[in-house]
């Protein structure tokens, strides 16, 4: 694929991930976790991570405080092949960072934003933008400064000729003040999961939260975690069930490796189930290993373990 094929714009931290608790921390007390891991994290960077090691020119465009973890996060991206010439260092903020208790197939986590809310409309390189063949965006709710601002970054993303992804994660304020009817035009694929549909559109199930979205949607990808998966594009809904995993050890960053294989087979031209398809096997792919990064750093054998899943199969 070409050397820029996707700009990915969003937030940067470490995960510091803590599995194996009995139970969930109260105040005043203290439990033990068996085994701690630092790794790379956020949504944004485990995208753009995995869609490189699937073998898209992937650059960044975020911001990092100038602190050991900023230093940790530019090598940790540097060496899975993606371009953090469009990262800036802030001297005034620190590198952000999320501790997650993992607990099986759920967690919790506790983030400092920090540089990430210091991103805005101006630090991505609009002037350069039509060398890239697509813009993503992941984490939309806690960017404080490009909150604001989106929908004219997608409209001048579009304006500029490139294809668009946005994931909107969570909203850990609970608000959900995301004016969708007016951005999601300008956006090609849309990309929550079920939790967020919901909660975005303040609905009681997935087929009732698809039919408030869809009118305003080009291309719906909903994640189902073990479900599967629903595309749409419309007139066209295709359903792909999830692969069998072997082996589970997290669900950290499942989500964002299902982007990084929805986007990375859709800027191969592939049909809609090809891209589902593919969707789910990046992220069931992520589960085989602790992190979001994990399973995908191993670029030598990466082929090979995608073709053991799929020759396990469906659920």
């Amino acid at each position: 694929m070409a050397a820029k094929d996707i700009l990915v714009v969003g937030e940067l931290n470490v995960d510091l991930i803590m599995s194996g608790m009995p139970s969930v921390p109260e105040i005043g007390k203290e439990i033990l976790a068996h085994d701690m891991t630092l790794t790379l994290g956020s949504s944004s960077a485990i995208m753009a991570s995995n869609i490189a090691a699937l073998g898209a020119g992937t650059s960044f465009c975020g911001k990092l405080g100038s602190d050991y973890f900023g230093d940790y996060i530019l090598g940790e991206l540097q060496g899975r092949g993606v371009d953090t010439t469009r990262i800036t260092r802030s001297p005034n903020h620190k590198t952000g960072a999320t501790v997650v208790m993992n607990y099986d197939q759920d967690r919790a986590n506790v983030t400092f934003c920090g540089a990430m809310e210091a991103l805005g409309l101006e630090d991505i390189p609009w002037d350069n933008l039509h060398e890239f063949r697509h813009l993503h965006l992941s984490n939309f709710f806690i960017q404080k400064k490009l909150r604001n601002d989106i929908v004219e970054l997608f409209k001048k993303a579009k304006s500029c000729g490139v294809t668009t992804s946005l994931d909107l994660q969570w909203d850990p304020a609970g608000t959900w003040e995301f004016d969708h009817q007016a951005c999601l035009p300008y956006v090609d694929i849309f990309l929550p999961n079920e939790a967020e549909l919901l909660a975005l559109t303040g609905s009681h199930n997935a087929e009732e939260a698809l039919r408030q979205i869809m009118p305003h949607a080009n291309t719906i990808a909903l994640k189902l975690g073990e479900k599967g998966s629903i595309g749409i594009r419309g007139d066209q809904r295709t359903e792909m069930p999830a692969f069998k995993i072997a082996q589970f050890v997290d669900a950290i960053g499942a989500g964002d490796s299902f982007n990084a294989g929805f986007i990375h087979h859709c800027l191969k031209g592939a049909t809609l189930a090809d891209c589902l398809k593919h969707g789910n096997l990046a992220g069931a792919l992520n589960t085989t290993a602790a992190g979001g990064t994990g399973a995908f750093a191993d670029r030598a054998t990466l082929e090979e373990r995608m073709q053991a899943i799929l020759k396990n199969g469906s659920k």
